[in-house]
C-alpha cells in the first residue's frame, strides 16, 4: 500500500516550486514510496541495542602522531634561498605592477 499520494508529491513539489508533468508525479510517488519503505525498514532494525555508527567499516587514523620537533634551522633554509634580507626570504615587490 503506498504511503505517499500523487497528490502529497504534487504538494510537496509545488512548496518546492517544481512543476512536474502527471507522468513524473505517477513515478515520483512510486519512487518515493519505494525510499519511504526502506527507511521505515531500516527504522525497525534499529532498536537501542544496535549502536548507531557513521561508518560501515572501522576507521583508523592514518597520520602520524602530533609529537612536537626541533625547528628547521633558519640560517640553514635562508642559506639555499636566492636571495634574504633581515633573516627572512626576500622576493620581488609585485604591488603597483601592470596585472
Amino acid at each position: 500500500m503506498s504511503t505517499l499520494s500523487r497528490d502529497e508529491v504534487a504538494r510537496v513539489a509545488g512548496l518546492a516550486r517544481i512543476d512536474l508533468t502527471s507522468a513524473e508525479l505517477d513515478r515520483l510517488a512510486g519512487e518515493l514510496d519505494v525510499i519511504v519503505e526502506s527507511v521505515a525498514r531500516v527504522s525497525e532494525i534499529a532498536t537501542p541495542d544496535v549502536p548507531a555508527t557513521s561508518h560501515p567499516l572501522p576507521l583508523t587514523n592514518v597520520f602520524r602522531a602530533d609529537v612536537p620537533e626541533a625547528p628547521v634551522d633558519r640560517d640553514l633554509v635562508l642559506a639555499s634561498a636566492p636571495a634574504s634580507i633581515d633573516g627572512k626570504f626576500a622576493v620581488p615587490q609585485i604591488l603597483g605592477e601592470d596585472a
